[in-house]
């Protein structure tokens, strides 16, 4: 692969301006933190975004900045997408809200169970948390058993179930995964109900997996984790956890709410799976607020409300409501085979530059990922958990530094160095994209090497 050439930098200089840094005062005295999300934030602040068209955003201080954060990857085709906003426009005029179901909900529905055939059935929520809080209850209520399994480091959003071992550390780690508390204040009982499984040792999961099938309703499994190094799982891994709880009735619950969009279908198809629930969220919503529990009808009946209460109860004031629900299904209509094929390409294209940059500069540092999404590793051993990619203090600062200094350049990533593509980008978007990351890490590892 050829050098990259120097990219065409649309910002140089400071990462934040003094009107951001005037908005952040100022929602400082009304909001502890500054933001109404923590995931957003990075020291000593980040900017304030005022409007965004395709793969660009602009702050309040007017500087263009490439956005590869995508709302922590929920913008498949970018900002102000014509399409969906062309749908909202129509679907304003008629109403943002009823006390009444609406047909866009159905339509939606019938779109993923199109692109996913072994999602017969859908119910729409309102965040991915929801999807998988409702996913876990419908899976306790089918097999009536109160215990789920996850991966140590996994983020399943803030259910307290969820959390439990989202943020282990060698201070806690056994031998096997010890179930750790996220949130303080936790009751003690909701790490006893969680079984923690090694991403990367499939016998060591079928081991564990056996040993509490009696109490086990669910294993929740995302193939591609953002918190566990985005590292793809193993078909070994996808093997065990299929065949180990069709043999103890435990069911396999699959969060997508990242990873649907690395394929039409979805990741269980990419994967190979056949899941008894999935939970859905991100590029569904069409850049809106949204989520979903899906599955074979036999499963999605607990939720049927239509012959008194149901063994499991969901409701949701603004789960499926029909701004979402159009903004979604126009999302998806343009998100077809070529299009992900197109952006999967353009995604391994990236981590390729990534790698023979990284590589050439003797840097130490890799890409993972998988389609079109990405993560930055400070070091060069194999990454294969999140035991293995947990960064050290030496490697946490130098990663702020590097979202600073690609921020500096006009590059927006997740604050911990990841990222999404969106249908927008070109080729010469990812060149750049892959120059500015590889000058980052080069500036940062001279200045202040972490190895």
């Amino acid at each position: 692969m050829q050098s990259l050439p120097h990219p065409r930098w649309h910002n140089q200089g400071e990462a934040v301006g003094p009107m951001s840094r005037a908005a952040f005062a100022r929602a400082n005295a009304i909001t502890p933190g500054g933001s109404m999300r923590s995931a957003p934030f990075f020291a000593p602040q980040p900017p304030y975004a005022m409007r965004g068209e395709g793969c660009w955003m602009t702050d309040v201080d007017g500087r263009r900045v490439f956005d590869c954060a995508n709302n922590f990857f929920s913008l498949v085709h970018g900002h102000a997408f014509p399409p969906v906003v062309q749908a909202l426009h129509e679907a304003i005029d008629r109403g943002t809200a009823f006390g009444l179901p609406t047909e866009s909900e159905t339509q939606l529905a019938e779109a993923i169970r199109q692109r996913s055939p072994e999602l017969e059935q859908i119910r729409f929520v309102g965040t991915g948390t929801e999807a998988v809080m409702f996913a876990i209850k419908a899976a306790r209520a089918i097999t009536g058993r109160p215990m789920i399994a996850k991966f140590e480091g996994a983020y399943h959003g803030a259910y307290d179930y969820a959390e439990v071992s989202l943020d282990s550390s060698p201070e806690n780690w056994g031998d096997d995964p010890v179930s750790t508390l996220y949130a303080k204040g936790t009751p003690a009982s909701v790490a006893t109900d969680v079984l923690v499984l090694p991403f990367d040792k499939p016998a060591d999961c079928q081991r564990l997996i056996a040993a509490h099938a009696t109490r086990l309703a669910a294993v929740l499994f995302d193939p591609l984790s953002s918190r566990i190094a985005m590292v793809p799982a193993t078909a070994e891994l996808c093997a065990v956890l299929q065949e180990t709880c069709r043999q103890h009735g435990i069911l396999l619950v699959l969060d997508e709410v990242v990873s649907y969009r690395l394929g039409v279908g979805g990741a269980y198809q990419v994967f190979g799976l056949k899941p008894d629930l999935v939970a859905l969220a991100k590029i569904i919503g069409g850049g809106l607020p949204g989520g979903a529990v899906a599955g074979p009808a036999r499963h999605m009946a607990v939720f049927d409300h239509t012959k008194g209460k149901p063994p499991v109860s969901h409701g949701g004031t603004f789960s499926a409501n029909p701004l979402t629900m159009v903004a979604g299904l126009a999302c998806l209509a343009a998100y077809d085979q070529a299009a992900a094929a197109r952006l999967n390409r353009l995604g391994e294209s990236l981590r390729a530059m990534l790698g023979e940059q990284f590589m050439r500069r003797e840097l130490p540092a890799q890409a993972t990922g998988m389609g079109s999404l990405f993560r930055l590793h400070l070091r060069t051993s194999a990454i294969t958990s999140y035991r293995t990619s947990l960064p050290s203090a030496a490697e946490k600062r130098a990663l702020a530094a590097i979202h600073l200094a690609a921020l500096e350049r006009g590059f927006l990533l997740t604050p911990n160095c990841s990222g999404a593509l969106s249908t927008p980008m070109t080729d010469d978007d990812i060149h750049d994209l892959a120059a500015a990351i590889a000058e980052s890490v080069e500036e940062v590892h001279r200045e202040t090497p972490w190895k």
